[in-house]
């Protein structure tokens, strides 16, 4: 699962590496330590807050409260991931600059407020969008700021963000979006009412193909009008996994011990259209 923590950062530097720019390695091994702690955080802290409401007592096998029986070692260990990793993240933006930190702490915000109480939007149906604007711009600018140079005030660059990000965090979308399908009846039945259970297992199956064009779309605009190099396309690696995907959940998103790691190919197509992306960028330097 942690393909989606590090995406950001190494999108950033695939990009500023093909562009003859500053990649710094000390600060991309911190930050992608540090992203993978406050993703722990954040999965571990969802098992809590799920098991608080009882929406994952039967349709989440892989919940650790579920697998462990101790919620109190659980939520200690996710507080635990989450102090380090802040530390950590602040230490590169005391090496880089304070908008790091800043941007960061504003994706552990969208975070909490996903699944965290009194707020719980991610039971309202707002998981989605607040995952794509944590993976996307606020996380991509944050990566490009700590690997570049030292200043204090240094400008976001939010147009760069929004260009290099929006694409990765589509696919990024999609991993949470395909969770919600083999635990439809749970979460409808405990009050989450997911965009799955909103809309039903037929439409929104319908939809994954959609979620994957454009995944390629934003991907492939900047190279029809020369902002990247034609290597950028090699994203489409991810394509394979992102077709077994649409095609296991057209024909039985109706059964959920069929689909159930429907969310592990989405996981699959992410994870291989953002290397495939980085990598390409990267060769822009050569190619």
């Amino acid at each position: 699962m942690y393909s989606v923590a590090v995406m950001p950062v190494l999108l950033a530097a695939g990009w500023r590496f093909g562009r003859g720019e500053l990649v710094r390695l000390d600060q991309l091994l911190a930050f992608l330590l540090a992203a993978v702690l406050l993703l722990a955080w954040e999965n571990l802290a969802n098992d809590v807050f799920d098991a608080d409401t009882g929406v994952d007592t039967h349709g989440k096998p892989h919940s650790v409260v579920n697998l462990t029986g101790r919620r109190d070692r659980v939520a200690l260990l996710a507080n635990g991931c989450l102090v380090a990793g802040l530390l950590l993240m602040a230490l590169v933006a005391w090496r880089s600059t304070p908008a790091v930190l800043a941007l960061v702490l504003a994706c552990c915000g969208l975070g909490y407020v996903y699944q965290g109480p009194p707020f719980r939007l991610g039971y309202r149906g707002l998981g989605e969008p607040l995952c794509w604007l944590a993976f996307g711009p606020l996380a991509t600018a944050a990566g490009l700021l700590a690997l570049g140079p030292a200043s204090t005030d240094a400008a976001v660059p939010w147009r760069q963000a929004l260009e290099l990000g929006s694409g990765p965090a589509i696919a990024t979308t999609l991993v949470l979006f395909c969770s919600h399908f083999h635990q439809v009846g749970e979460d409808a039945a405990n009050g989450k009412i997911s965009p799955v259970v909103r809309l039903g297992t037929a439409q929104a199956a319908a939809l994954v193909p959609w979620f994957v064009a454009l995944v390629l779309a934003l991907e492939w605009a900047p190279v029809l009008v020369n902002h990247w190099p034609l290597w950028a396309l090699l994203g489409a690696i991810g394509l394979p996994p992102a077709r077994a995907l649409i095609a296991l959940l057209r024909d039985h998103h109706r059964e959920p011990q069929r689909i159930v790691g429907s969310k592990f190919l989405a996981l699959r197509f992410q994870a291989l259209n953002g290397l495939g992306l980085a990598a390409g960028l990267a060769l822009g330097r050569w190619f």
